[in-house]
């Protein structure tokens, strides 16, 4: 009997999740942009000689006819100056800035982005990260998108390139934590600040708006500045729009497991608000829900109780939705129990790091 109440709650989940999902809009496939207004595209680089080629090609082959883009190079120790210039070469759309020392109280990214909005003449504003693929439409698609649902900035989570072990494991979380947890329809469709979600890889804002909140200075010292400034947006009373951007977008966040441990780390207790009984609420829910199934699977394969493998079914057929809506590999959806073990771990140890005042290391730099 409990084993069909709890395939009843995960059938439940599985049913939410898809009807959830129907509140992201895509981008459109044949965009129409009003007007031809210029767009300001910039780029934060520290340290990202790897990604040089692949962004510099992705911004040249765009076919939005009016855009200029601006690249700060963050103190970089690594050859990115030398392949920026070399991958640049005379096109005037380029400008390359050299970013200033962080002052106190400022977030490393969070400075670099409001160096480079100094330097944009813009009536949008692009901000994108340097690890980042897209197709040749993807700035008129977002603008399009943008316009079409009178918002005021847009955001959306790539389709993620996930080589390390680790990243099969945490990157597609992303997703999943916003397919089945955030209420998208107050995300998008109302002013309630609290509902929203953003990727720091790829955000577009109206101009105008973007300097009536405050900027990036408004969030300066946020380790989560695209959630941050997002609630700022709608704090003003506009539309920010969660967009589904994985068939125009894609990103290689990490290299490594160490990148891909250090870089949850920094964003997963942070992300809902160093709560500690958010942790331990989540920790519950997932042991629960999303790692027990793959125990009552294990007995039931040993105790030839073949009901016992409907929860593992259930949570993978979950995952697997979230995975074909947002480009990633299917077969990664039937790893859900490790998945949400990971998550688990990575979101204690960075709460156990806050608590005890450990700092958090990113790209050479350390945060409390």
């Amino acid at each position: 009997m409990l084993i069909w109440i709890f395939s009843l709650c995960l059938a439940f989940f599985l049913i939410w999740t898809v009807i959830n999902s129907l509140f992201m809009p895509a981008l459109p496939k044949i965009p129409a942009v009003s007007g031809e207004p210029l767009l300001s595209v910039m780029v934060p680089m520290r340290n990202e000689e790897r990604n040089v080629k692949s962004l510099i090609t992705s911004l040249k082959n765009s076919t939005y006819p009016n855009s200029e883009f601006i690249i700060l190079n963050d103190q970089s120790t690594d050859r990115t100056q030398e392949l920026l210039e070399k991958a640049i070469g005379g096109d005037n759309r380029f400008t390359l800035l050299q970013g200033v020392e962080l002052p106190a109280g400022w977030i490393g990214k969070v400075h670099a982005c409001h160096q480079l909005q100094k330097a944009a003449s813009g009536e949008y504003l692009l901000f994108v990260d340097a690890d980042i693929n897209f197709n040749p439409q993807a700035f008129e698609q977002s603008l399009a998108l943008l316009q079409q649902t009178n918002s005021k900035a847009l955001s959306g989570f790539p389709a993620f390139e996930v080589a390390p072990f680790l990243s099969k494991l945490l990157v597609p979380m992303q997703h999943f934590v916003v397919f089945f947890h955030l209420p998208l329809a107050l995300a998008n469709y109302a002013s309630f600040p609290a509902a929203t979600a953003a990727h720091g890889a790829w955000m577009l804002f109206d101009r105008k708006t973007y300097d009536e909140i405050g900027g990036h200075q408004s969030v300066h010292s946020s380790l989560v500045e695209d959630v941050h400034i997002s609630r700022e947006i709608k704090k003003a009373g506009h539309r920010m729009m969660l967009a589904n951007i994985t068939k125009s977008v894609s990103s290689k966040m990490y290299e490594t497991n160490k990148e891909v441990w250090e870089g949850f780390l920094k964003n997963s207790y942070t992300g809902i608000g160093r709560s500690p009984a958010m942790a331990f609420s989540l920790t519950l829910f997932y042991i629960l829900f999303y790692v027990s199934p793959a125990v009552l699977a294990v007995i039931g394969l040993l105790m030839f109780e073949p009901w016992f493998l409907l929860p593992y079914l259930l949570i993978s057929l979950q995952q697997l939705y979230v995975m074909i809506r947002t480009r990633q590999n299917p077969l990664l959806a039937f790893l859900m129990p490790l998945q949400a073990a990971a998550m688990i771990a990575v979101l204690l140890h960075a709460m156990q790091k806050s608590r005890s005042k450990q700092s958090y290391s990113w790209k050479g730099r350390n945060y409390l």
